[in-house]
């Protein structure tokens, strides 16, 4: 594409109680939402290295959220919008037509703080060839989506979400509407424990990574120690 797309990111305020239940399940709600922020404010700062538009869609209060005026001064450099629509997969729809500036868009969430520029360049560079790109997950989802226009985006509607075959159904669908679709690796994503830990490992320097390993020495130690 000879001029750079806009980057989207479909994000949650990681407020405690509301962010990364099933994470939170094992270590606590205020973990869960201190290292969902961590995620979040390590994808930012990757999507920042391209300098590309960069346009965050965003739900819930991010007021409340763990780690708010650092998520703030950061989202502050962008462009936010608010998610909407009835279920998430309208929110996807509907966030991909509000980013869209006619340069095509890749999007991402929040749960993949271990991606790179380098995901993402090749995510643009699929573009020129392909109508939509994809990539897996390696739970059976997606973590990335890129379009060249956001109307191949609304076969999402027919698409069960959060399932283990929701990435197969993603690209059938996409692949029913005429789209050719490129791949990108498949990726990790942080819904439990064990895929923060394995994901942290993927990137030790991380702020993610730095948030798992205090979660991992408190529970540990305990609350009392």
């Amino acid at each position: 594409m000879t001029a750079p797309p806009t980057l989207l990111i479909v994000a949650r305020a990681p407020v405690a109680g509301q962010a990364k239940s099933r994470l939170a399940a094992t270590v606590g709600d205020a973990p869960a939402a201190q290292m969902a922020a961590a995620a979040l404010l390590d994808t930012l700062e990757t999507l920042e290295e391209l300098a590309w538009p960069l346009v965050v869609a965003m739900t819930g209060d991010l007021d409340d959220a763990a780690q708010s005026p650092e998520l703030a001064a950061v989202c502050a450099r962008h462009r936010v919008v608010d998610q909407r629509g009835d279920d998430f997969a309208d929110r996807l729809i509907a966030a991909h037509h509000d980013a869209d500036a006619g340069r095509g868009v890749i999007q991402i969430g929040m749960d993949t703080p271990q991606v790179t520029a380098q995901h993402l360049q090749r995510a643009a560079a699929s573009l020129d060839h392909h109508e939509a790109v994809l990539g897996a997950a390696e739970d059976g989802g997606w973590w990335v989506l890129g379009v060249r226009e956001p109307r191949w985006t609304s076969c999402l509607a027919e698409v069960p979400m959060s399932r283990p075959d929701t990435g197969a159904r993603t690209r059938a669908a996409l692949v029913g509407t005429g789209a050719r679709v490129g791949s990108l690796p498949v990726l990790a994503d942080v819904d439990t424990w064990d895929d923060a830990l394995a994901v942290a490992d993927l990137v030790p320097d991380s702020r993610f990574a730095a948030a798992v390993t205090r979660t991992r020495a408190h529970r540990q130690t305990g609350p009392s120690a």
